[in-house]
């Protein structure tokens, strides 16, 4: 893949989605589709899950976090595109 084909996506997840295994899943889901990035606990109850790789993939994961098969309840997904910036080794939960 070259860094042209490469996006990042940024997603806030909004629902009861801390202290139920999300970042834990959304890991699992961003990591059997080769992307990179994090999932992120903020203080506000939401999740920023933040991925880079080839839009598709990328795609299919903002698709799988509104799917309504994730633990916990989601109630919105705000998307946010843009390019992606490198640096990133694995998916990890913060």
């Amino acid at each position: 893949m070259s860094e042209e084909d490469a996006v990042r996506l940024t997603a806030w997840v909004h629902g009861r989605v801390h202290g139920v295994g999300f970042r834990w899943w959304a890991r699992a889901r961003a990591l059997e589709s080769g992307l990179v990035g994090a999932a992120t606990n903020l203080r506000d109850g939401r999740v920023e899950v933040v991925a880079e790789g080839p839009r598709s993939d990328c795609e299919r994961l903002l698709g799988l976090l509104r799917s309504g098969n994730t633990p916990g309840t989601v109630t919105a997904v705000v998307e946010r595109w843009s390019a992606a910036r490198g640096g990133l080794t694995t998916f990890v939960e913060r």
